[in-house]
């Protein structure tokens, strides 16, 4: 059997219930398919789902893989009942907004996964969102697969479309789709950074530009962005560190070394997200310091165009006090004499500023 890493999958934004089988119709309503694989092939036509799970049962190598989206309780007790879910799971995975973890209860196993997308946006505002997060619950047995997504998770149809592509790698049954999914997951993990990176380049040019523009605010939008994107990835690591330990019921030897791939393309994304954060610190530190700058450069100009004020009012203060016995009063250049006095001074401030850097 060949196992093999997969290139991220082109999505046409399409809802997943759009290509669905006329199978999954036979299942329960919030259900978007229901498949029965027996020996890494999809059986044709529908079947209900208790008749789905007796054959499954009843032949070794066979699963059932239902896929569900935003599922309320009512649409998950028929399969709770069905497959003996554990309560606490359902709830789980009917309430969402949980972290990334692995459960077990009994022979069944529970992973939560959160989703990461790119939000596309023309320039970064201090409002701008970046990311937008969502969850993928798995439930696992021996002869079963359950798929709950919530939110912004993108569908799962060319996962599940790889996987029957490829019969010998399905034939491991349960285990093998929690590889596919995990690492399609990790995948767009990647891709999200790439485009997030993006930003930052973008974000690192406008603070060292010479246009004059306040870039904090955009930072701090950016770093809380990165930090809704840790908060997704970086919890997923003690999860996948278990499964490849091989000690999880239903993950056997020949599916650990490819969770160990997913795992080290987890690494390397950590250690991505990790870099952007030090860099955004610079980034910040970098455009708080320029906005010092500025200001320093602004006092400056103020107070050179106070001096050059402040020189010509001095002489026009002094003459305009009307005194008896004044310097000069008499002289006929006086008053052309304090002109050029005055010119000849501001001058004199102005180029001793420009050499300083002051103007």
């Amino acid at each position: 059997m060949h196992w093999r890493r997969h290139g991220r999958a082109a999505r046409d934004g399409r809802a997943e219930t759009e290509t669905a089988p006329a199978s999954a119709a036979a299942c329960a309503p919030a259900v978007v398919d229901c498949a029965l694989y027996e020996d890494g092939a999809r059986r044709p036509g529908s079947l209900a789902l208790g008749e789905a799970l007796d054959a499954a049962r009843a032949k070794p190598g066979s699963f059932v893989w239902i896929g569900l989206h935003a599922p309320d309780t009512g649409d998950l007790s028929e399969i709770a009942q069905a497959f003996d879910l554990h309560p606490l799971a359902v709830e789980d995975a009917v309430e969402a907004h949980q972290r990334p973890k692995l459960e077990q209860y009994d022979d069944t196993l529970f992973l939560v996964l959160k989703t990461i997308v790119y939000v596309e946006h023309d320039v970064l505002t201090a409002t701008s969102e970046v990311v937008d997060t969502g969850e993928i619950m798995v439930f696992a047995g021996d002869s079963f697969v359950v798929v709950v997504r919530h939110g912004s998770a993108p569908p799962l149809t060319e996962v599940r479309r790889r996987l029957e592509a490829d019969p010998a790698r399905l034939a491991h049954g349960p285990a093998a789709v929690v590889h596919a999914i995990a690492d399609q997951v990790v995948d767009d993990y990647g891709t999200v950074a790439d485009k997030v990176e993006e930003d930052f380049e973008r974000l690192e040019a406008d603070v060292f530009s010479s246009r004059r523009t306040d870039d904090a605010e955009r930072v701090y939008q950016l770093k809380r962005e990165l930090t809704e994107f840790r908060r997704a990835v970086v919890p997923l690591a003690r999860p996948l560190e278990r499964l490849v330990a091989g000690d999880i019921p239903g993950i056997g030897a020949p599916v650990a070394p490819y969770l160990r791939d997913v795992q080290d393309h987890l690494v390397l994304v950590r250690e991505r997200l990790h870099g952007f954060t030090e860099l955004l610190d610079s980034i910040l530190s970098a455009s708080l310091a320029r906005v010092t700058v500025q200001q320093n450069t602004d006092m400056r100009k103020i107070s050179a165009a106070a001096a050059l004020i402040a020189v010509p009012t001095m002489f026009v203060g002094v003459y305009g006090m009307n005194f008896e016995h004044m310097p000069e009063l008499h002289w006929t250049y006086g008053y052309p004499g304090v002109l050029i006095l005055m010119a000849t001074t501001c001058g004199l401030l102005y180029r001793a500023f420009r050499r300083n850097g002051w103007l």
